[in-house]
């Protein structure tokens, strides 16, 4: 699925945001979406490590660890 939008690896830490889309490989966009990254949901980068790499994000009442490449997949507003 393509989209536009802000890369949520760009995204501002403890801002709320809504996923647009994923844009990237289909296997692990597929396994985003199985985490619960769907278009329509609010999701927040949490905290990031302090070489930046991986970010803690809440999606569906979750944290999650996410790569910064696999974070950039996903497009938010």
């Amino acid at each position: 699925m393509t989209t536009t939008g802000l890369k949520l690896s760009a995204a501002a830490v403890s801002r709320w945001y809504v996923i647009d889309g994923l844009e990237g490989p289909q296997a692990e966009c597929s396994r985003l979406i199985d985490l619960g990254f769907t278009p329509g949901e609010p999701v927040a980068v949490v905290r990031t490590t302090p070489l930046g790499d991986p970010l803690v994000v809440t999606v569906r009442g979750t944290q999650l660890a996410l790569r910064r490449r696999e974070a950039s997949w996903i497009r938010v507003r």
